[in-house]
């Protein structure tokens, strides 16, 4: 247990670490948030035209349309603009707390892998660090790379290196925290 609290609070301050620094200094998400010299006009026609915090995929079909309307509006939309729209009616900072909720979300996860790690029956630095790598690769292909493949996302190497980075930092963490034989 004493392991897994140490490798869970380490760890997650590790994979915490890792997702600030590609979102801050790195930059590697930059490029699904650019600048356009347009934001006023656009903001200003959202809130003339929406009323509620809501993601929009545009063009798109109310609830309960038929499947002949969709195949219509995929047909219709083949080869034309489309956007996709996070509306929201407030900016609310919440940093501290955010990053907070973000640290302790990271612990979790990390504590999570502990436990699994801890069961395995070759318990040594190379299969905790491949092990590591693999969850990293299970969640880039989980979201950002099957969203990615609908949604052509901006920023999905950004993804991959933080999945990559953050993963194979905390597998040579815990490979080095569990891969230690026990004193006599």
């Amino acid at each position: 247990m004493k392991k897994l609290l140490i490798g869970a609070i380490v760890g997650g301050i590790i994979l915490f670490m890792c997702q600030f620094l590609s979102w801050t200094v790195l930059d590697w998400h930059g490029s699904a948030y650019q600048y356009t010299d347009k934001q006023d006009t656009i903001m200003n026609f959202l809130n003339s035209q929406l009323n509620k915090d809501q993601q929009l995929h545009l063009p798109a079909l109310p609830a309960g349309a038929s499947s002949e309307q969709h195949e219509a509006l995929l047909k219709s939309m083949d080869g034309k603009p489309w956007a996709i729209i996070q509306y929201h009616q407030s900016f609310k900072m919440n940093m501290g707390s955010n990053m907070v909720r973000g640290l302790i979300v990271d612990m979790l996860i990390v504590a999570f892998f502990c436990a699994i790690i801890s069961r395995m029956n070759s318990l040594n630095f190379i299969a905790i660090l491949i092990s590591a790598l693999f969850v990293g690769m299970i969640v880039f292909f989980n979201v950002p790379y099957t969203h990615h493949i609908w949604y052509q996302d901006f920023d999905l190497m950004g993804y991959f290196a933080d999945c990559i980075v953050g993963w194979g930092l905390i597998g040579i963490w815990l490979g080095w925290l569990y891969g230690k034989k026990k004193s006599a």
